[in-house]
């Protein structure tokens, strides 16, 4: 593929983004996908301060390609993961969930490539303002922690492209080279993908929960709990334990003891199919196998170079 901006920004070969997803992308899924040319991501979110360090050495110690970390701004111990991303000279960093100016500035000081993760072309201008590198838009699609506008991709790609002059990112449904190829002739200059990474043998997410997410069928997900944080989970009791308390008026307050703690570790990474909060997107529902990330990449970076010049030329417009 010809290098743009984002392959130049990151220094790697295919502009295809591996998610920092919590409790899936862990040090191995991370170093696979930069091996294989993408760049990988550690899922900060779900990691203690010494568990971060952990995985950062040893991606350091299993590949010498460009990685990074992807840190929810809300994250409470956020003060130790920035002093260990800079500690252990992380050179990116992908900022999501929070404010980009909070630590924006901070992070480019110690030459620090950072991106933030927007659901709107109003908060891409304002990371923009606020310095970042690039942005990653993510639409509703998506799985995980979402934006509440429950714009779709293909709508906020070129909102954002047309808003800002940074870098895009596309994230939310792509999870083949067809999506990428649409997303990128919607304006985007690499995708973020998160889903098909679940279903990957190096994924850090528990086996059952994979098994889960290649069975998913379509409309087997729906984004919920936007009173809290919205999250696009995959139907099971859980799910309609909080669809209930909807039914009844459930407020804030009682939707949270309900969510309670822990409930995505149970789900995705001890593998309480039943209990568990599953997040995972709507491109599930087109996932069949678990696959090797280098596969994954190989396969999206071929089938878009298949697709690319398969389409025919229209002849000019007339009246």
């Amino acid at each position: 593929m010809t290098p743009n901006r984002i392959t130049t920004l990151f220094g790697i070969r295919y502009p295809i983004v591996q998610a920092g997803m919590i409790w899936c992308s862990g040090w191995e899924l991370a170093s696979a996908v930069s091996k294989a040319g993408g760049l990988g991501l550690l899922g900060a979110g779900s990691m203690y301060p010494d568990q971060l360090r952990d995985h950062i050495l040893r991606t350091q110690q299993a590949t010498n390609r460009p990685f990074g970390v992807n840190l929810p701004l809300l994250y409470p111990d956020i003060d130790a993961h920035i002093q260990t991303i800079l500690e252990l000279k992380v050179p990116i960093v992908f900022t999501s969930a929070g404010n980009p100016k909070t630590w924006t500035s901070i992070l480019k000081a110690e030459g620090r490539t950072v991106v933030h993760v927007v659901s709107s072309a109003k908060f891409a201008l304002k990371s923009q303002e606020a310095g970042v590198d690039a942005v990653v838009a993510e639409g509703f699609e998506a799985g995980g922690h979402n934006g509440r506008e429950e714009t779709t991709t293909f709508c906020l790609i070129p909102l954002v492209r047309e808003a800002v002059h940074i870098p895009l990112i596309a994230a939310g449904g792509i999870g083949s080279g067809r999506g990428m190829l649409a997303a990128m002739a919607l304006g985007a200059e690499g995708v973020q993908v998160g889903s098909r990474f679940v279903a990957t043998p190096e994924s850090s997410a528990h086996a059952a929960f994979k098994h889960r997410v290649v069975e998913a069928g379509e409309g087997e997900t729906t984004l919920t709990l936007k009173e809290l944080t919205p999250v696009r989970l995959l139907h099971n009791s859980f799910y309609h334990q909080v669809t209930a308390a909807y039914e009844r008026g459930a407020g804030a307050e009682e939707l949270k003891a309900l969510l309670g703690r822990g409930r995505a570790k149970k789900g995705m990474a001890e593998g309480d199919l039943d209990e568990g909060e599953l997040e995972i997107g709507q491109v599930s529902a087109s996932i069949r196998h678990v696959t090797p990330a280098a596969e994954v990449v190989r396969e999206m970076v071929s089938e878009y170079n298949r697709f690319r010049i398969n389409f025919p030329i229209l002849d000019e417009f007339q009246e």
